[in-house]
């Protein structure tokens, strides 16, 4: 008798989270194509969720709505749930004590960043605590804890007890990430000029990648800026240098629009060195667009030679590179790193995971 893979899908009806929302959906669509001979992968979802991914052999719809859900679930109460072999692309698991042994029984989950531990004051009081809860509910019951990159693996041994139950699955790219047909109406709607670039970080870093805008002449558009942060970046970036005309603060995109502004973009320029997976590096190689981060463990693991990485005061010499001689060469290098990831090959391994385990 094969196996049967069940995934954690959240985010059907509440998106709280839309870059681990749509990673969900790929990698259970992922599972599904590379399921094993004798193998099928099925799906528990919370209340009035609807079928979302092909191919799946089962759907167990839960009691509880999703906010309900991710409350019961931080205390240990996981009604209707079951066992067997669950994985989740988030930390929203029914983490409770099984046996793995006899019951064949396994829970596993994935952690993708470490800000609710290296900066907590960038999330909600609510989400930090949400998180560090539930991490150590993965300490007592995971059977592993998939992170994305071996930086972030070797920062969170520090964090949590979980000795060798650490795994490295990189993530990828959305699947048919690419310029929508109407990308300039797009651009036109979101009010943006012909010429910046993408600047991606926190309220702490961004004022380095405002001064490295200035020294390369073009206007900066911030993306995933959070909700009443526009007026205090705006602040920032005239101090570095670039006037409120010039720097165009945004909150999170729809998946169109950030590629729309990304295809149109000089370069991308990631300004943080936190412990956490590059959703928008990804995004920006898979469309060539030429990549300069701070250099961090993180980076290092995702970009290598995909881009340039630079200390934080080299930043305005690799960005005029990056938008004058040396974009043609960052472009390509860029375009060739996006072909190491793939939901395919993450699944893959998920799949070998929970063989191994």
């Amino acid at each position: 008798m094969g196996a049967r893979l069940r995934v954690v899908l959240d985010q059907l009806t509440q998106v709280v989270d839309a870059d681990l929302a749509w990673a969900a959906l790929d990698l259970a669509a992922g599972l599904v194509t590379t399921t094993p001979s004798g193998c099928d992968v099925a799906a528990i979802v919370p209340a009035g969720a609807e079928d979302s991914v092909p191919g799946l052999a089962e759907i167990r719809r839960l009691s509880l709505a999703r906010r309900e859900l991710a409350a019961s679930w931080q205390l240990g109460l996981v009604p209707g749930v079951g066992g067997g072999l669950i994985h989740s692309a988030s930390l929203m698991a029914p983490l409770v004590r099984h046996d793995r042994v006899h019951d064949n029984d396994q829970t596993t989950v994935t952690v993708w960043d470490l800000r609710a531990w290296e900066a907590p004051d960038a999330l909600p009081k609510s989400a930090v605590a949400w998180q560090r809860s539930m991490l150590k509910r993965a300490v007592k019951h995971a059977d592993a804890v998939v992170v994305p990159t071996h930086a972030i693996a070797e920062r969170l041994v520090d964090i949590a007890k979980l000795r060798d139950r650490i795994r490295v699955i990189p993530g990828a790219p959305p699947t048919g990430f690419a310029v929508p047909l109407d990308a300039a109406p797009r651009r036109a709607a979101l009010s943006l000029p012909t010429g910046y670039v993408v600047l991606t970080g926190t309220p702490a870093t961004l004022e380095s990648g405002f001064r490295a805008a200035v020294a390369a002449g073009t206007d900066a558009v911030v993306l995933d800026a959070p909700e009443g942060t526009e007026p205090r970046l705006a602040e920032i970036a005239a101090a570095a240098g670039l006037p409120e005309s010039r720097a165009h603060i945004r909150g999170a995109l729809s998946r169109d629009d950030r590629a729309a502004v990304l295809a149109a973009a000089s370069a991308l320029v990631a300004t943080s060195g936190l412990a956490a997976w590059p959703w928008r590096i990804l995004e920006a190689m898979a469309l060539g667009v030429p990549v300069v981060a701070v250099d961090s463990g993180a980076h290092r693991d995702v970009v290598v030679d995909g881009g340039s990485l630079v200390s934080t005061e080299d930043l305005p010499d690799a960005v005029a590179d990056a938008v004058g001689a040396g974009a043609r060469r960052l472009s390509v290098l860029a375009a060739d790193r996006s072909r190491a990831f793939s939901w395919q090959g993450a699944a893959e391994r998920v799949w070998g995971l929970h063989a191994d385990l």
